[in-house]
């Protein structure tokens, strides 16, 4: 009994591995160029199928296009590697301050409806809003689900990008998204530049809609541990939520100073 059980043992292993294999196999293979592309949204279709993914979302999936431009964006992006003053005068520092203290005064019953809510003041969020779009001049003219597809496939980030795909599909799905979709060359859409996944997460409308975008915002920095009343400079309790909207290092650091800028000096360490 236990030679056989042990046998069987093996067995059942074995059997587990060739089905592992088989799955492997039969994975849509990331690839380094358009040549691949093509199949490559062929073999993910099968597989968002098995999962359940609909028809109309598949479709939309089956629209979308390589896009070159996301790859030259994606292997560019130089300007992370600036020193902190260099970053902030080509973002245009300066002016994000200015006009974000402007728009502070003249929307205040929305930052203090959002500070109630989330426990956020303006500073950051309005940094973020400038520096991501402009305060909404700039959202991107790009297909977003091209851009989420095409990262998807390409194989430096391909995990994670898979992990987007779906949760446009998802999208979709409920009608937040469809093949027409515009955003920027990462496949982020809205005023302060949502990825799919963190739509799903932490959007609370309409992303194109300035409101929505600045409560889904306050809303992403309060799930990732924002403390009302607490300091958001570097060193701060608050600093980790900005680090976890962007990782690179001189983009949290641009949104800490500008934000404390906008907020007259405060830095968000407030007393209540």
């Amino acid at each position: 009994m236990r030679k056989g059980g042990k046998l069987e043992t093996i067995a059942s292993a074995a059997s587990i591995a060739l089905v592992l294999a088989a799955g492997e196999v039969g994975a849509a293979q990331c690839g380094n160029g358009a040549a691949g592309f093509e199949a490559w949204k062929d073999q993910f279709a099968g597989e968002a199928r098995a999962r359940g993914v609909s028809s109309n979302a598949v479709a939309a999936l089956m629209s979308t296009h390589y896009s070159s431009a996301t790859i030259a964006a994606d292997r560019g992006q130089k300007s992370f590697r600036l020193s902190l003053d260099q970053f902030l005068a080509k973002r245009g520092g300066s002016a994000i301050v200015s006009r974000g203290r402007a728009l502070k005064q003249s929307h205040a019953a929305l930052f203090a409806s959002i500070e109630q809510r989330y426990g956020v003041p303006p500073g950051p969020l309005l940094a973020i809003w400038g520096m991501e779009t402009g305060f909404g001049s700039v959202r991107g003219n790009q297909s977003a689900l091209s851009a989420v597809a095409t990262l998807a496939y390409d194989c430096r980030r391909s995990a994670y990008f898979t992990d987007q795909l779906y949760a446009a599909l998802t999208l979709v799905d409920r009608g937040i998204m469809s093949a027409g979709t515009r955003g920027s060359m990462h496949g982020e859409i809205g005023h302060t530049q949502f990825l799919p996944k963190n739509i799903l997460n932490y959007g609370t409308g309409n992303l194109d809609n300035a409101s929505n975008a600045l409560n889904s915002t306050a809303n992403f920095l309060r799930a990732h541990g924002w403390q009302p009343g607490a300091g958001y400079q570097p060193g701060q309790p608050n600093f980790g939520a900005i680090q976890a909207w962007n990782a690179a290092s001189v983009y949290q650091q641009a949104i800490a100073l500008l934000g404390q800028k906008i907020d007259g000096g405060e830095g968000g360490s407030r007393t209540r």
